[in-house]
């Protein structure tokens, strides 16, 4: 793992792997999180994590640039919601929302 951050309602995760599933290695990380985050407090007793998730590979010159994306995610958020963000990435790629959201 490079870095990992986010906001209330979501996360960001830039890793560097080989041949990994790409679902397995969200399959480890929603399982073990959940686990860990469940035995914090008990007002975290009901997280969950929604189905869907996204993942997208990057090359080595953007590292830098969303390294400092994930760094910056409260204070990109005070001007676009996270779900706003999203839709106009779905957009912009064509990607049908219904994939990701519970």
């Amino acid at each position: 793992m490079l870095i990992a951050g986010g906001d209330a309602d979501h996360i960001h995760v830039l890793v560097s792997i080989g041949r990994i599933d790409t679902s397995e290695l969200i399959d480890d990380i929603k399982r073990d999180s959940s686990s860990w985050i469940k035995q914090q407090q008990a007002r975290f007793a009901q997280f969950y994590w929604q189905r869907g998730y996204r993942a997208f590979s990057i090359g080595q010159s953007q590292v830098e640039a969303v390294t400092k994306y994930i760094r910056d995610q409260r204070e990109h958020h005070k001007s676009q919601s996270y779900k706003d963000e999203f839709r106009a990435l779905d957009a912009k790629y064509e990607i049908d929302e219904r994939f990701c959201w519970n």
